[in-house]
């Protein structure tokens, strides 16, 4: 199987939310992000793909790297899609932009009641979880 390397977020609001982005013409949510160019460090290419799909302006430097992860990729059979995953709080309004068709807030502690992306689903979601678990 081929690998997409991206970088992505667990993008938390004031509320401790967390943000899901659902490109056009599919119907899994994911976390946003996108594909590291080569040139890319993983920090800087979510910073790019946040401002193209989002209008979000972040300083890289704020954002906490998480860990890495690997799970089928959503949109594109047969490739896995490896992810360099990295957590913000924002407290700001984000709008759909390039080739995201929708965003939803939900509570990361719950599962929402939305189709999800392998890696949102298996990886990202329990592992914010876990670690608000290991926090009470």
């Amino acid at each position: 199987m081929s690998t997409i390397h991206i970088a992505a977020a667990l993008l938390l609001n004031t509320q401790g939310q967390t943000l899901l982005v659902r490109k056009r013409g599919t119907a899994a949510f994911m976390q946003p992000g996108g594909k590291i160019e080569a040139h890319e460090l993983p920090v800087h290419a979510l910073a790019r793909e946040l401002e193209e799909e989002l209008g979000l302006q972040i300083d890289p430097a704020q954002a906490i790297f998480l860990n890495s992860f690997s799970a089928p990729a959503a949109n594109e059979p047969g490739f896995i899609v490896h992810a360099e995953i990295f957590q913000l709080t924002i407290d700001t309004d984000v709008c759909p932009a390039a080739e995201i068709e929708e965003v939803i807030w939900v509570d990361p502690a719950t599962d929402p009641a939305l189709e999800l992306a392998p890696l949102t689903r298996e990886h990202i979601l329990p592992f914010y979880r876990r670690s608000l678990t290991a926090l009470a």
